[in-house]
C-alpha cells in the first residue's frame, strides 16, 4: 500500500447572482492517524468570507458560507503524509447502503443483476465480476451524460464518466445484497484530471474501494466525502440564491511515483 506523500488542489470561481447559501465539500476528509496541513481560503469582493465547517457521519467536511450577490473565488490545498484509517462496516452501514437511492435506482436495476450474476455466491467474485462487467460495457465519453442520470440511464446508453460507472457498480452490488456506497475523491494520475467518483463496497468487516474506469491508482486516491449517491457528495450545492460556477481547475499529485494498481488486491481508502 503506498505511503507516498500526497498533495490535492481545487480551486473555483463563482458569480452569485442574488444573496445564497453555498455548501463546499472539497476538503479532504478526517485522514487520522495521517497527517494534514491544509488551507482553505474564500474570497468575494477582495475581502476574505468565513465558512462554518460541518462533519458528516461517514468522516466528510462541508464547508457552509453565506455569500452576497457577485464574484466569489474558492481555493483549497491540501498536503497528506501517511495513510488515514477507515472506519469499518457497521450494522447501520449494511442497511443504509443496501437501500436504492435517488441515482443508484437498485431496485430497477434487480432483473439485470440477477440474470449477469446470479450463479456467484463469492462476494469477493461477484465484485470482481460487477466491476469488470461495467468496465467493459461503458464507454468512458466526457460530457455524454447530464447530472440527473442515474444507473439505468447509464446502463441503457452503455456511456457516462465517473459517477456514472459509480452509479452502475453501486445499483449492481446493491441488487446482489453488497452494500456498496459512492466515495468522490481526489485521484492522482487522473487524466482529464479532475474530481472523480469511486465505489466502496462492504466485504467481511472493511470497506474496499472499486472504479471501473481504471483511470488512476486507488492506493493513491484522497477521500472528500462519502455518500449514497452524487446526491450525497457534489461538491457544490447552492441554496436560496442562483450560482454559476465560472470556472473549476482540480489538481492531485504524489511525491515519486504512482503505484501500480493490482487489480487482484483489496484495497480501502486511506
Amino acid at each position: 500500500m503506498s505511503s507516498a506523500v500526497r498533495h490535492v488542489e481545487s480551486h473555483m470561481v463563482l458569480d452569485a447572482q442574488e444573496p445564497a447559501l453555498l455548501a463546499l465539500e472539497i476538503a479532504v476528509a478526517e485522514a487520522a492517524p495521517a497527517t494534514v496541513e491544509e488551507t482553505l481560503t474564500i474570497r468575494q469582493g477582495g475581502e476574505p468570507v468565513d465558512a462554518v465547517e460541518l462533519r458528516t457521519s461517514a468522516g466528510g467536511r462541508i464547508h457552509q458560507v453565506r455569500v452576497d450577490k457577485g464574484r466569489i473565488t474558492v481555493d483549497y490545498e491540501a498536503r497528506l503524509t501517511g495513510r488515514g484509517d477507515t472506519a469499518p462496516v457497521t450494522a447501520t452501514d449494511r442497511l443504509r447502503y443496501l437501500r436504492p437511492s435517488r441515482y443508484a435506482e437498485s431496485d430497477r436495476i434487480e432483473a439485470v443483476a440477477r440474470a449477469e450474476f446470479g450463479g456467484i455466491k463469492d462476494r469477493r467474485e461477484l465484485l470482481d465480476s460487477v466491476v469488470s462487467w461495467v468496465g467493459s460495457r461503458v464507454d468512458y465519453v466526457p460530457g455524454s451524460s447530464g447530472p440527473t442520470d442515474g444507473a439505468v440511464d447509464t446502463m441503457l446508453a452503455r456511456r457516462g464518466v465517473c459517477r456514472d460507472f459509480a452509479h452502475l457498480v453501486t445499483a449492481l452490488l446493491r441488487a446482489r445484497d453488497i452494500p456498496a456506497r459512492l466515495a468522490a475523491v481526489y485521484a492522482p494520475g487522473l487524466q482529464p484530471m479532475d474530481f472523480h467518483a469511486v465505489v466502496e463496497a462492504a466485504i467481511g468487516d472493511q470497506w474496499r474501494v472499486v472504479d471501473a474506469t481504471l483511470l488512476a491508482p486507488r492506493a493513491s486516491l484522497v477521500r472528500i466525502s462519502t455518500g449514497r449517491d452524487a446526491a450525497d457528495t457534489a461538491f457544490l450545492s447552492n441554496y436560496e440564491g442562483a450560482v454559476d460556477l465560472l470556472d473549476l481547475g482540480v489538481s492531485a499529485w504524489v511525491d515519486g511515483d504512482l503505484p501500480i494498481d493490482d487489480l487482484t488486491e483489496l484495497i480501502s481508502l486511506g
